[in-house]
């Protein structure tokens, strides 16, 4: 696919899910990647479907506060479309709980953040 084919098709997808996380976030996602990671010279859009995954220290990343979770709405190969900063134990629960009620799977695996 060529770059801004791709690029216009992910900027789609991110805008779809930054969309849904806003309505469980009061307005506090942010958009995050729109083409989706490969080794190849191929360019390709982040993908459709929506994951989530919460990312903490444990995880592997030095977050910059110590303010809680990163959430992040992933595809299935960990690419996050669109993250909220800051969320708290107890919020990670009760988003939790709406996830399973729109039935969005957990993702496990790396999860590839921007930089």
């Amino acid at each position: 696919m060529q770059y801004f084919q791709a690029l216009k098709l992910g900027q789609k997808r991110v805008a779809e899910a930054r969309e849904y996380l806003n309505t469980l976030t009061n307005g506090k996602a942010m958009p995050a990647l729109a083409l989706a990671s490969n080794s190849s010279s191929n360019w390709a859009p982040v993908g459709e479907e929506n994951l989530y995954a919460f990312v903490d220290e444990s995880a592997g990343f030095v977050l910059t506060d110590n303010s809680g979770y990163i959430l992040a709405l992933v595809d299935k190969t960990g690419s996050s479309k669109t993250i909220v900063q800051g969320v708290t134990k107890q919020q990670k629960e009760i988003l939790e709980k709406s996830f399973e009620k729109d039935n969005i799977p957990k993702f496990e695996g790396k999860v590839i953040l921007p930089v």
